[in-house]
């Protein structure tokens, strides 16, 4: 297992991210991204996974569920 983290510049970034994060990889982002309009949309649909970076308990819950689901399923 490893850990990708991509610091971003702008909102088309996350397009060439896409094309360089390996399969199986379970991406996880920042909620407010799923408002950027038709990237938002984008990202819903590809599966990304969103946090609420605002209410920490409920961040960690995400990210807890998360790893346990990638354990169980053998994903990165």
């Amino acid at each position: 297992p490893f850990v990708i983290v991509c610091n971003h510049q702008a909102s088309l970034d996350l397009m060439g991210m896409v094309e360089v994060i390996p399969e199986r990889c379970v991406p996880i982002a920042k909620r407010e991204l799923l408002y950027l309009g038709t990237v938002g949309w984008a990202c819903w649909l590809s599966g990304i996974i969103f946090i609420d970076r605002r209410r920490r308990d409920a961040a960690i819950e995400v990210i807890s569920r998360t790893a346990s689901a990638m354990r169980r399923e053998n994903v990165r």
